[in-house]
């Protein structure tokens, strides 16, 4: 408040153990997120305050957070955000609320099964229509891969942080393309852990989607869909060869705003998951923050001078570790892995390459 009283934009503090990171929205909102963890970066918690915005509208819509005529009923009203907000701030083993990407898996019989939801989706009279399991997209329609930031990050999020439900008819507004006027998610369970998706209008009405018509699509594909409930922490299909040294990897399009995310490779291993997450989550920050340019989706800082473009960057952890990553870049995608100790440093550059160009054609 001082600062802006003197017109100056003051966004982010440090303490000697917390960094304060606050963002106002349409001069109406302000969100304020506090970090004691070590290392964090200013642009992961610029990103949470974006997502928890986001996630804010798509509960209440823009209206209701620009125009506040009862505090009271607002708060209330947002309650039913609080289990998507409180996924951000937990160890998820998502990554699109830091990588502004969507979190996808790779099938085991991608064909068929996007063959397949293409004619339900056309049978429902609604183009937008995804497969997810445990919040990441399987397949998905042309319609629903032109959502837009942040929705298209955030409907997968909603649906994996609700309680498990057969159905669900659930109203939502896109926080990009349709801020104000509130649309349907229908959400329906064909396994435990993999639900079908469709966003529309009034109609089709939830009692048309019946266990006859899901049964005629996908009853043909029930052993690819159970095959496809391991992947979620997976990401990749069952024996998809990658080096011994990989402990995990994030690949992301930076065009098509999707990711694959995974540290399932060498489970055996040190560290465990959530400290693997915990490292790729913080290289991403570094990597995206200083050593890589903007995606295209993101505003260049000077389109008139553009700095030279890295191709690749490696860290190597402190002593008692030995943990190394590595970051590479080709075209519009980016790959970054995280190595067991035993890889050699020398040869980093090189294992990233291939296994980014084993991996393109999956992503």
């Amino acid at each position: 408040m001082f600062g802006q009283n003197l017109d100056v934009q003051l966004n982010s503090t440090r303490t000697e153990d917390t960094t304060v990171v606050w963002k106002n929205f349409h001069d109406s909102i302000t969100l304020i997120v506090l970090s004691s963890e070590e290392g964090t970066s200013e642009l992961r918690l610029e990103r949470m305050l974006h997502m928890v915005f986001g996630a804010m509208v798509l509960i209440v819509g823009l209206e209701e957070l620009t125009n506040i005529r009862n505090v009271e009923r607002l708060k209330k009203e947002l309650r039913a955000s609080y289990c998507l907000i409180d996924s951000f701030l937990g160890n998820s083993e998502l990554i699109g609320d830091l990588t502004q990407c969507v979190d996808c898996v790779v099938p085991p019989e991608g064909s068929a099964m996007q063959e397949t939801l293409s004619g339900f989706a056309e049978a429902t009279g609604t183009a937008f229509v995804s497969l997810l399991v445990s919040g990441r997209v399987v397949a998905a329609t042309e319609g629903w891969w032109r959502l837009g930031m942040p929705e298209a990050v955030l409907l997968p999020w909603l649906v994996g942080s609700l309680p498990p439900q057969a159905a669900r008819d659930y109203p939502v507004y896109l926080p990009h393309g349709s801020p104000t006027v509130p649309h349907r998610l229908l959400t329906l369970t064909l396994l435990r852990g993999l639900e079908l998706c469709l966003l529309c209008g009034p109609r089709p009405p939830l009692g048309q989607l019946d266990a006859q018509l899901l049964e005629r699509w996908w009853q043909p594909l029930l052993e690819p869909l159970r095959a496809c409930l391991p992947l979620g922490p997976r990401a990749l299909p069952d024996g998809f060869p990658l080096h011994g040294d990989i402990l995990g990897l994030l690949l992301l399009h930076l065009e098509l705003r999707r990711c694959l995310f995974t540290v399932e490779p060498a489970k055996d291993k040190e560290p465990s998951p959530e400290q693997r997450r915990r490292l790729l989550r913080n290289f991403y920050t570094l990597v995206a923050s200083t050593h890589f340019p903007p995606g295209p989706a993101e505003k260049q800082e000077d389109a008139a001078h553009p700095a030279q473009t890295p191709r690749a960057c490696y860290l190597v952890l402190g002593p008692g570790m030995g943990w190394q990553l590595v970051a590479v870049q080709l075209g519009l995608r980016l790959l970054l892995l995280l190595l067991s100790p035993q890889s050699p440093t020398h040869g980093l550059r090189s294992l990233a390459t291939h296994t980014l160009q084993a991996l393109s054609p999956l992503l």
